[in-house]
């Protein structure tokens, strides 16, 4: 991991040896953990953009795992979730992981395979954070773009050779090429490559690698 925000191990289950065992299991190899029995009790703590991943056990009195699960999604929260579940809650944990869950762990698991699959989620977190602020600056770079800098960028971007971009723009090749090179100055790049690589990002196709 990196020097970022230190990642929390939110675990939430109904099942008070089971949280017991698995903030041990976890805080065994250093991480930090933080265990609530309901939906609820998470959600009375729980501030959006915090770093971490989530551990949700699916059936728990009142609120369920799927449940909280759809209630993150609406408040547009990022936090990975990694569904724990019995063998005859299967079919409801792959509608978990079509919801976007990173994964779900059968009961009884492995230690190493949850943890691993924890390691995997904090990772998954980590990029995704990082795509977010590389996000937000470019944002902050394309906001000082003239209009037709913007048009510029969108057709260069696009792969569109200078002297088609005069003609569409009805302004010399040499014009382009002054709007080009501001372009690539105001966005700090330093090849097409990486200023198609803003775009995709600016326009959310980029995709964690």
């Amino acid at each position: 991991m990196n020097n970022g925000p230190t990642p929390t191990v939110f675990v939430v289950d109904d099942d008070q040896a089971m949280r017991s065992s698995l903030k041990w299991l976890i805080e065994s190899i250093g991480m930090q953990v933080k265990t609530y029995g309901s939906a609820d009790e998470f959600l009375s703590s729980y501030f959006p953009g915090r770093a971490g991943c989530l551990l949700l056990d699916v059936r728990m009195p009142g609120m369920s795992g799927l449940e909280l699960q759809a209630h993150l999604a609406r408040e547009d929260s990022r936090l990975p979730v990694i569904i724990i579940t019995g063998h005859g809650d299967v079919a409801m944990a792959v509608k978990a992981m079509k919801s976007g869950a990173v994964d779900f762990i059968e009961k009884p698991f492995h230690d190493e395979a949850l943890l691993t699959s924890i390691r995997n989620a904090l990772e998954f977190d980590e990029k995704q954070r990082a795509l977010q602020s590389r996000r937000a600056e470019i944002a902050v770079r394309l906001a000082e773009l003239t209009p037709r800098e913007h048009e510029v960028m969108e057709m260069v971007t696009e792969g569109r050779a200078n002297k088609e971009i005069a003609t569409v723009l009805g302004v010399s090749a040499k014009t382009v090429e002054a709007h080009r090179a501001r372009v690539m100055d105001k966005m700090g790049a330093s090849s097409l490559a990486e200023l198609v690589r803003m775009a995709l990002i600016a326009g959310g196709d980029e995709q964690l690698s």
